[in-house]
C-alpha cells in the first residue's frame, strides 16, 4: 500500500534518528544534535499514526476472513460489525497521515518577530497600526504567549507609525505568518470631523526568530562602535558609553541598542537583532520564491499585497487570499483570530496537497 510504504519509510528514519541521538561523536556536536532532537518529535506523530494504521488494517483483514470462511451466524454478524466500524475509522485515519505527510516548513516551530507599520492615511493609519498591535497582543495572550518590544515610533495622534516586536511561543510563527502584508481599514476616522468613511492601511510583516545555531557570526565581520545612549534615563544613561552600533561588513547591514544602561546587554541584544537580520535576508528570498505558488502566503518584501479589510461601518472582516468573510469584526480586532488562523492554515495545507500529486 501507497500509504504503508511512505510511513515504513518515516519509521526507519524515526529509528535511525533516535541511533545517532545515542552516538557519542553526535551529543558533543550540539548543533547537530539539536536538529535531530527537532526532527525526531517531528517525526513521532507520525510513527505513532503508523502503527495505529497498521493496527486498524489487521482488524479489517481479520474481520473479511471471518466473514469468507465462518459459518456461524453470531461470528459473521460480529464481523460485518466490527467492519462497519473500522472502515471510517481507516478513513479518517488515512486523512490525518496524508496532513502529517505534508512537508512541514522547519521554520514554523520557531519564534516570530512582528513589525506593523502604518501605510496610507495620515494619522488614521498610525491609529489603525495601534489597532492591529492589540489585536495580536491580545491573540497572544490567549496562547500565553510572551511579546517583548524591541522598537517603537508613537504616531501624533495616537498608536504607531512603527512598532516591532518579538513573540516567545510554540509554534508562533508558524501560525502567525499569514499575516503578512497590507491590511486595510474602512472607517470613519478619529480624527475625521465629517463623518466620511475612509480607507487607511498598514502593512504587516513577519519573520520566523534565528535561533543561536541559525546565522554563524564570524567576529572579523562585525564593525562595533559605542556611544553615549540619548532619551529617557537619567545622567547616567547620557554620560556612559553603553550604546552599541554594529555594522555587518559584509552586507552593510547596520543595527543599534541603547534600551539598556549596560553595554554588555545592549551588545547581547544587538547581535541578536543582526543575526535576525542577516537570516531573515536568505528567508525572505525563500518567502518570495514560495509567494508564487501559494496565494496564501504574501513575499515579505511585497508592501503591496492588499490581504484583508476590516470594514468598521458593516462590522466586516474579508480575507482576500481565500475570499473569507466574518461579520464579527469587534471580536476579531479584540484579538479571537483563531478561526481566521486555521482556515488559512487548511488552505495552504490543500495547496501544498496539491504539489505532492
Amino acid at each position: 500500500m501507497e500509504i504503508l510504504d511512505k510511513l515504513e519509510v518515516v519509521k526507519n528514519r524515526w529509528e535511525e534518528i533516535s541511533e545517532q541521538m545515542n552516538d557519542p561523536d553526535v551529543i558533543t556536536d550540539m548543533k547537530r544534535y539539536v536538529k535531530l532532537n527537532k526532527d525526531y518529535k517531528d517525526l513521532e506523530p507520525l510513527v505513532t499514526a503508523y502503527k495505529d494504521y497498521k493496527t486498524i488494517i489487521s482488524n479489517i483483514d481479520g474481520a473479511k476472513e471471518v466473514l469468507e470462511t465462518e459459518k456461524d451466524a453470531d461470528f459473521r454478524e460480529m464481523a460485518k460489525d466490527e467492519l462497519d466500524q473500522l472502515t471510517p475509522e481507516k478513513e479518517a485515519l488515512e486523512e490525518k497521515i496524508r496532513m502529517l505527510l505534508i512537508p512541514k516548513d522547519p521554520q514554523d516551530s520557531k519564534n516570530a518577530i512582528m513589525e506593523v507599520r502604518a501605510g496610507t492615511g495620515g494619522d488614521e493609519a498610525s491609529i489603525f497600526a495601534g489597532d492591529l498591535f492589540r489585536m495580536y497582543q491580545k491573540f497572544c495572550e490567549s496562547k500565553k504567549w510572551k511579546i517583548e518590544i524591541t522598537r517603537i515610533n508613537e504616531g501624533t495622534a495616537g498608536g504607531y507609525k512603527e512598532i516591532v516586536f518579538s513573540i516567545t511561543g510554540n509554534g508562533a510563527y508558524g501560525i502567525l505568518k499569514f499575516e503578512s502584508g497590507v491590511h486595510r481599514v474602512q472607517r470613519v476616522p478619529k480624527t475625521e470631523t465629517q463623518g466620511r468613511v475612509h480607507t487607511s492601511a498598514a502593512s504587516v510583516v513577519v519573520l520566523p526568530e534565528a535561533e543561536d545555531f541559525d546565522v554563524e557570526l564570524n567576529d572579523k565581520d562585525i564593525r562595533k562602535d559605542t556611544y553615549c545612549s540619548s532619551g529617557p534615563g537619567g545622567q547616567s544613561v547620557n554620560t556612559t558609553y553603553s550604546a552599541i552600533r554594529l555594522t555587518h561588513i559584509p552586507t552593510g547591514i547596520v543595527v543599534t541598542c541603547q534600551d539598556e544602561k549596560s553595554q554588555l546587554k545592549n551588545l547581547a541584544k544587538a547581535m541578536k537583532e543582526l543575526r535576525n537580520r542577516l537570516y531573515d535576508l536568505e528567508y525572505t528570498k525563500y518567502l518570495e520564491e514560495m509567494s508564487g505558488k501559494r496565494k496564501t502566503m504574501v513575499s515579505t518584501g511585497d508592501r503591496s499585497a492588499k490581504i484583508r479589510t476590516y470594514n468598521w461601518p458593516q462590522g466586516r472582516v474579508t480575507d482576500h487570499r481565500i475570499n473569507l468573510t466574518l461579520y464579527n469584526l469587534p471580536a476579531i480586532i479584540d484579538g479571537d483570530i483563531q478561526d481566521i488562523m486555521e482556515k488559512l492554515q487548511m488552505a495552504e495545507n490543500a495547496e501544498k496537497l496539491k504539489e505532492e500529486m
